[in-house]
């Protein structure tokens, strides 16, 4: 009985971890051929199948460094390492362009909403390369670091709020006082070969990306060097967390994402050579088409739920007069008018998964369904 409860609640927990990582998605910025392109934001799903291009260079990117999804406007900011100095705006569900967030840096890098929820901007090409802050809204607010830093790729904050800053070409981490921006000194100046992203762990030490001799380095809170955590990761930049600890991390020498635990063990390729040229920024977070506010319901529209013709059923044309339909990119592919169709042919479009969206009052009810050609 004993082993049976233990296979029993082993069932529950994988299960409870496959749904949950179902709920993920994976958003990688392609930096490609650096100023030649070709640029996407490319879409990943939790086991690592590539989905799309949320956003390309159709959508006005040049040479993205990273991205920011801001939740309560549903648009993600991704900031372009081009001579204009733009951060675009992009719908989060469609990646189509809004606007500029912000134009005329030189040449921004790095983003992370800082401690005092302001957007910290970090600047590859201005000669004078302080850190920038800007308000969510796009309100530029200050040139918040006394001094700057060449190459600035990399950012992050210590336990008591201090800002720590990787300069590239001088391969050196800075740091800064957290309030007021003062010019604190170099933190670490020797061991590193081109720091691009940096993250302090909880116990204070320190975590350096070095993307030119493809060695992810540790170091102790008073910037000594304490060991070599992964080697062999040339052109490493970009990486985020699952929420179990295991690590991604983007390999510029082969365009692999590769997925290590939280001991920085290698556990697999996540997404294999050959789909990405040059992946510099990651972000793990909540599938948007996958999310479902209070006031929504699933409920079942079509059926089957598999093929590539599915039956109206009868609840449907009840309450509902059309059904939206989004591919998994989050792109409106089709609206089906309940009052004129009773079986969808959806054979004309590409196999994978789909979402159904209606809409009645308040309520909105979605259904996911994958179209399978025989």
């Amino acid at each position: 009985m004993k082993n049976v409860t233990t296979m029993l609640t082993c069932f529950s927990l994988l299960l409870s971890t496959v749904i949950f990582s179902q709920d993920l998605a994976i958003y990688v910025s392609d930096a490609a051929n650096f100023n030649n392109g070709p640029w996407q934001i490319a879409k990943f799903n939790a086991t690592g199948n590539y989905e799309g291009a949320l956003i390309s260079v159709d959508d006005g990117i040049v040479w993205p460094q990273d991205i920011v999804f801001l939740d309560s406007e549903e648009a993600v900011l991704i900031s372009n390492l081009s001579a204009a100095g733009i951060i675009s705006k992009h719908h989060w569900a469609t990646g189509d362009f809004i606007e500029n967030f912000a134009e005329g840096t030189g040449g921004p890098t790095r983003m992370k909403v800082g401690p005092d929820g302001l957007l910290y901007v970090l600047q590859w090409s201005n000669t004078i390369n302080k850190v920038l802050r800007y308000d969510l809204d796009g309100t530029f607010v200050d040139e918040f670091t006394e001094v700057g830093v060449p190459q600035s790729i990399g950012i992050d904050w210590d336990s008591a709020g201090d800002l720590y800053v990787s300069s590239y070409g001088g391969s050196s981490i800075r740091k800064f006082d957290g309030t007021t921006g003062a010019d604190l000194g170099l933190f670490i100046s020797t061991g590193l070969q081109g720091p691009t992203n940096i993250w302090f762990e909880a116990d204070g030490n320190l975590i350096v990306f070095n993307y030119n001799s493809g060695i992810v380095k540790r170091f102790d809170a008073t910037g000594t060097f304490v060991s070599d955590l992964i080697t062999g990761v040339n052109g490493c930049e970009g990486f985020d967390f699952f929420p179990n600890g295991d690590i991604l991390i983007g390999v510029g020498s082969d365009g692999s994402v590769r997925r290590y635990d939280s001991n920085f063990n290698f556990i697999e390729n996540f997404v294999e050579p050959g789909i990405l040229l040059t992946p510099n920024a990651i972000v793990i977070r909540e599938d948007i088409p996958l999310s479902v506010p209070e006031n929504e319901m699933t409920t079942i529209f079509v059926t089957p739920t598999v093929g590539n013709k599915f039956v109206i059923n009868t609840p449907a044309t009840t309450f509902y007069d059309t059904i939206e339909v989004y591919n998994n990119a989050g792109s409106l592919v089709d609206t089906i008018s309940l009052n004129e169709t009773k079986i969808w042919d959806a054979s004309g479009y590409a196999e994978g998964m789909y979402f159904l969206v209606a809409k009645y009052n308040r309520t909105k009810a979605t259904q996911k369904i994958i179209i399978k050609k025989k």
